[in-house]
């Protein structure tokens, strides 16, 4: 009898340690979900930047060859944590892309450059709170796939870590521009 209880017991903890795991697991992809969203959002928005501004600096082509290409990095990405740093490199390089722009005081005034910027200042916003939320997901998720007795499930269910979106060096960099 003690024996069925204490199987009892068991196996109602796995099931509730389970479950907390998969909840937690379930927040952090629907939080990289919501990052993805605003991600789209933004690489939708580039291609229509980059060609108002191409229009009016045709010099500063460097930066916006850069902002093309990692916005193809980006698409092209194959694991997450590819996908992070490709979207890193977009938000320096938009940063650059903005400082170009206000070089330009008639590009500054444009209706349409005015639009767009307004627009990906939002998504970056956007963008900003949901990495904010994920990396707070990850982090509880990490908490929890790591704690005893649940890091016991989380061996055994092959519950595995996500990777943070951190700044990189580049990241941290101050924005320089230069007019030649």
């Amino acid at each position: 009898m003690v024996f069925f209880i204490i199987l009892i017991i068991i196996i109602a903890w796995a099931w509730i340690g389970y479950n907390s795991l998969v909840r937690a697991k379930n927040y952090v992809e629907g939080s990289w979900a919501q990052i993805d969203v605003e991600l789209k959002r933004r690489a939708d928005l580039i291609p229509n930047l980059v060609e108002v501004v191409k229009g009016y600096a045709q010099h500063e082509r460097e930066v916006l060859e850069k902002v093309t290409e990692a916005r193809n990095m980006a698409a092209s990405a194959r694991t997450q944590q590819e996908r992070i740093e490709a979207e890193n490199k977009i938000s320096g390089f938009l940063g650059r892309l903005i400082a170009v722009a206000e070089a330009y005081p008639d590009l500054k005034a444009n209706e349409n450059f005015l639009s767009l910027q307004k627009q990906l200042q939002e998504t970056e916003d956007k963008i900003e709170k949901s990495r904010r939320e994920y990396n707070s997901r990850v982090m509880s998720y990490h908490a929890a796939i790591r704690q005893v007795p649940r890091n016991i499930l989380a061996a055994i269910f092959a519950f595995t870590p996500f990777p943070y979106f951190t700044a990189t060096d580049e990241d941290r960099e101050n924005v320089k521009v230069k007019f030649d």
